[in-house]
């Protein structure tokens, strides 16, 4: 019997996301924040090239019941639509960031609203128009229940989408939120022209950031060895399509932070994620250099170079 899934949010990745579950033969229903006048048919405008079929149900009603729940919102809405989500099912987050009102990660987040029901998060290099088009994608599905880790995985994966189980939902969520600052850092070294030698620096030492990171939080270092680490920020700060990338090579170039927002429609979970991480990083004793540059850069209280100058002057160590 096919199993039901609800997808919470409408954005590009909510739709990549349903038409994938659709592929596994899931009953999907993708819940759109505004009604759509006919949805079987639309083409929702967050990716123009796909259009919902009808064996997705689209709905601006939330689901009153769902094997399994996406969350697909932004960071920063998901407590909110959380107290209307489907008795029992578990909660998979599919969102990135720290939410910058009490700088917690998603799961976190699920663990203080429904301390009982079972969490996952889903996490890795995954441009959603690539999803969306069928193109072979890996990804982790991460649980500090093994078993539902793994049944996910089992259930969810095919012949175009691989999906590895994974028991360190820390180590996943830091490298799926940080990872959107260093690729800030590395669109910020490419637009002002500092070459390539100066991206794989940022992609390199900020994989170093994100192991102390996880460890400082209490996660494993060598989660972020994987998809939810290496192969997400690669992704994030090489691919033309990542919006963070984008966001700092337009500050590279010498553009304000707030035109570059106010030209935008989607969210770059990096600008709010930078401050809230460095937060936390703090609080733990973990030193990020890069992601405080990129906060200074963000918050207008230091140049890029400036902040070039404080990063290669910092004392050397052994790597």
């Amino acid at each position: 019997m096919p199993i039901n899934i609800a997808v919470i949010g409408a954005g590009a990745w909510g739709i990549a996301l349903s038409l994938q579950m659709a592929r596994t033969g899931a009953n999907v229903y993708l819940w759109s924040r505004k009604e759509l006048p006919n949805p079987t048919t639309h083409t929702l405008s967050r990716l123009d090239c796909v259009s919902i079929p009808e064996t997705i149900t689209v709905s601006n009603q939330f689901p009153t019941k769902a094997d399994i729940v996406f969350l697909a919102v932004p960071l920063q809405y998901m407590r909110s639509i959380l107290p209307y989500m489907p008795p029992t099912a578990p909660l998979i987050a599919c969102c990135k960031g720290v939410e910058t009102t009490s700088l917690k990660f998603p799961l976190e987040i699920l663990e203080e609203i429904y301390p009982k029901r079972e969490h996952g998060a889903l996490s890795g290099p995954n441009f959603a128009h690539e999803v969306a088009k069928s193109y072979p994608t890996a990804s982790v599905i991460a649980s500090k229940n093994p078993k539902l880790a793994q049944e996910l995985a089992n259930k969810l994966s095919t012949s175009t989408f691989r999906l590895y189980a994974n028991t360190d939902p820390i180590g996943v969520e830091i490298g799926g939120a940080a990872k959107n600052v260093f690729a800030i850092a590395a669109g910020i070294a490419m637009g002002a022209g500092l070459g390539e030698n100066a991206r794989a620096s940022i992609i390199t030492r900020g994989i170093a950031e994100l192991s102390r990171l996880s460890t400082g939080l209490g996660g494993d270092p060598m989660t972020l060895s994987g998809l939810a680490g290496v192969g997400d920020m690669i992704l994030t700060c090489t691919g033309q399509g990542s919006r963070n990338y984008s966001l700092g090579f337009e500050l590279g170039q010498g553009k304000k932070l707030k035109d570059i927002l106010a030209q935008r429609t989607t969210v770059t979970e990096g600008v709010t994620t930078a401050p809230a991480i460095l937060q936390r990083a703090t609080q733990h004793h973990v030193i990020t250099p890069i992601i405080e540059a990129v906060t200074h850069i963000l918050n207008e209280e230091i140049t890029i170079q400036t902040a070039q100058n404080i990063l290669m002057s910092r004392p050397l160590g052994n790597e």
